[in-house]
């Protein structure tokens, strides 16, 4: 296995990889092909992808707000589910917001994810069920 930093030309992929995931997809939106153009070059993104055999099979766009980092969009092809790719994903995050000052890393999981949730309290992850997550669209596919 491989973790490189994703490309402009690997969107297709991760789109792909997203949709076998089960994860949701705002093609008009966030995850339009030209948004995620753009903020894959911000100086805040850790757009990490884990190849196999030259392969894209997993993703994950890691940010960071300058103090705490972020893990979102964590998906793995279900053909190599429960091999770690997942994990190592997640370490090369922490490891690079580590080496960027960032010590708070935090993550969000959508509905009823049990597979994310396990992942993440076995890495050491607390849930936080005291808090609630607001949040204010400007667009509804955003």
């Amino acid at each position: 296995m491989n973790i490189r930093r994703l490309q402009t030309e690997d969107y297709e992929r991760v789109v792909e990889i997203w949709r076998q995931s089960g994860l949701p997809y705002r093609p008009f939106g966030r995850d339009a092909r030209d948004r995620f153009c753009l903020e894959i070059h911000e100086s805040t993104a850790l757009f990490l992808g884990a190849e196999v055999n030259d392969e894209l099979i997993g993703v994950v766009l890691g940010t960071h707000d300058g103090r705490k980092g972020w893990i979102n969009r964590l998906a793995v092809l279900p053909a190599f589910r429960g091999q770690g790719f997942a994990k190592a994903l997640v370490l090369e995050v922490e490891k690079q917001l580590k080496d960027r000052g960032i010590f708070i890393v935090t993550c969000l999981i959508e509905g009823m994810n049990e597979a994310s949730e396990q992942l993440f309290q076995s890495m050491g992850y607390i849930g936080h069920p005291d808090i609630t997550y607001y949040s204010k669209r400007q667009l509804a596919d955003w």
